[in-house]
């Protein structure tokens, strides 16, 4: 099994005092529901969380909170399907050719959310302090979106 992400692997880091584990969840569940979306997922994960799954799609569980209780906080290889895959290997993944060209998916969220917080008036204390709320899915979303439509014709 390989690992895309995993909410240990930021909170056990440098990560901000007082702020909640699940915060470190937020990114990798904006992905994950993205995936879910776009039924990108393996089947292993559709039979074994079926009602959850349902529950991201209308939007009364967020990807965070899927992630944190299905997925015991981790995005893996056994979490999406083949196609999904390919396209985290390299959008996910920082330092690919297609990251390099277009841009990694931790770099668009950065990008995408400071953006917003500036045309507010305001600015993120850090990458984990993006609320975990669907209005902040929708603006990632398209982003992904968009990024996947590239990836498709890099791939061709």
């Amino acid at each position: 099994m390989a690992k895309y992400d995993d909410a240990s692997w930021h909170y056990s880091g440098d990560y901000p005092e007082n702020l909640a584990n699940e915060n470190a969840a937020t990114h990798i569940g904006m992905f994950l529901t993205w995936c879910i979306d776009n039924d990108l997922i393996s089947e292993e994960l559709r039979e074994d969380a079926e009602q959850e799954i349902e529950l991201v799609k209308n939007r009364r569980l967020s990807g965070a909170e899927f992630l944190i209780k299905i997925c015991d906080e981790k995005l893996s290889d056994v979490d999406l399907n083949e196609v999904g895959n390919k396209f985290a290997k390299d959008y996910y993944e920082d330092e690919t050719d297609f990251a390099e060209q277009y841009n990694s998916f931790a770099d668009d969220y950065a990008d995408t959310f400071d953006e917003q917080a500036e045309a507010k008036g305001f600015e993120y204390e850090s990458f984990y302090h993006v609320e975990n709320t669907f209005e902040n899915y929708e603006l990632i979303k398209t982003v992904i979106d968009r990024r996947f439509q590239e990836w498709l014709a890099y791939k061709k």
